[in-house]
């Protein structure tokens, strides 16, 4: 894996897992970084990469729907290898328009497959990054494992589930070199706040309302983003050809207790100048429709295959994604602001 194509490479898990490949790991090649720069992908994520590491680092905005684009970028870069990041990835926004999600996570990632199809001799490995929401939704009791049968909920998780199986298929019938791997919730740095833990982090340090939705009962295993990347690198490393891994955090929580957790946690850093708790802008809303109850991943083929755990536990990877934004407020700023999309419309488009 000497020239290493990274989809959706400024997006939050994508940039965090190429910051993992330059800060020691065991790789000396080159990383292009494939991303269209939707209102998700921030260039900013990797603006310390572009200047520390500029013979090993390009990167190219290209839409993975665009199939000649791709073709060309393997074609000059001669890339041997790929981890699939790509992707919409926001339930809600799902709900309210599927046409990106099949776009993007079906015709994209099929796109990528026809190339490598046609490129077998140069590519050594596709991993394809997915979620625990193919799954659907567990009861009270039991955890997802990699024989669970796929029941999505959402056009989020339906068309992650295609693409999924869309892989599965080019390894069996074309004997096409893939991993598959399956996450739980990430958090940590580089999150877009649309998503539950950096909203209520920036809402709740702002004294803003705090919305949660039904009571808060829905329950997910969460999982520090750079534990993600750590175990997605082991499985490009060392894991089987067409076999797919569960990776989890063993971190069950509802969602009423992290968000009360988060505001305990700023209530200790950073007292509202008004008297009271942060947990009384908790404001409860109508619950979106095809809301999972709970997810909870059995990672332990990953953990007795290639020996992974989870190095962060939920409180000590709360603290520092918490202090992650308190302490980068101009990132902050720009998302939210909306800044960060001038400066790449100025340079990309």
């Amino acid at each position: 894996m000497k020239n290493l194509l990274v989809t959706g490479g400024c997006g939050f898990i994508g940039s965090n897992f190429i910051h993992h490949l330059f800060s020691g790991q065991n790789f000396d090649g080159r990383v292009i970084n494939v991303d269209k720069l939707t209102y998700a992908g921030n260039i900013e994520n990797l603006a310390g990469i572009e200047k520390q590491f500029p013979d090993r680092y390009i990167f190219s905005q290209t839409d993975i729907c665009d199939k000649a684009a791709l073709d060309h970028l393997f074609e000059i870069h001669a890339i041997d290898a790929v981890c699939h990041f790509a992707a919409e990835s926001h339930v809600d926004r799902s709900i309210i328009g599927p046409d990106d999600f099949v776009k993007t996570n079906i015709l994209g990632t099929f796109n990528l497959l026809e190339i490598i199809r046609n490129r077998k001799d140069q590519v050594v490995l596709f991993h394809h990054v997915s979620t625990d929401e193919v799954y659907g939704s567990l009861g009270r009791t039991g955890l997802f494992t990699e024989k669970t049968p796929y029941d999505p909920s959402s056009p989020y998780s339906a068309s992650k589930a295609s693409s999924d199986h869309l892989v599965r298929a080019y390894h069996r019938t074309y004997g096409i070199p893939v991993t598959i791997s399956n996450c739980s919730n990430n958090y940590g740095p580089f999150q877009f706040p649309e998503k539950l833990i950096p909203l209520m982090v920036l809402n709740a340090r702002a004294g803003k309302p705090l919305p949660v939705y039904g009571q808060g009962v829905n329950i997910r295993d969460w999982l520090y983003v750079n534990d993600h990347c750590r175990a997605v690198w082991s499985i490009m490393q060392q894991g089987e050809k067409g076999q797919t891994y569960n990776i989890g955090g063993r971190c069950e929580m509802k969602n009423i207790d992290v968000v009360e957790l988060i505001c305990d946690i700023l209530d200790d850093m950073e007292p509202l100048k008004e008297a009271g708790s942060r947990k009384n802008l908790i404001t409860f809303v109508k619950d979106r429709p095809g809301h999972d109850l709970r997810y909870a991943i059995d990672y332990s083929k990953l953990n007795e295959a290639l020996g992974w755990d989870p190095e962060e536990t939920f409180a000590s990877g709360l603290k520092k994604t918490i202090c992650w934004y308190l302490d980068n407020p101009e990132w902050t700023r720009r998302v939210q602001s909306g800044e960060y999309r001038k400066w790449i419309d100025t340079q990309y488009n």
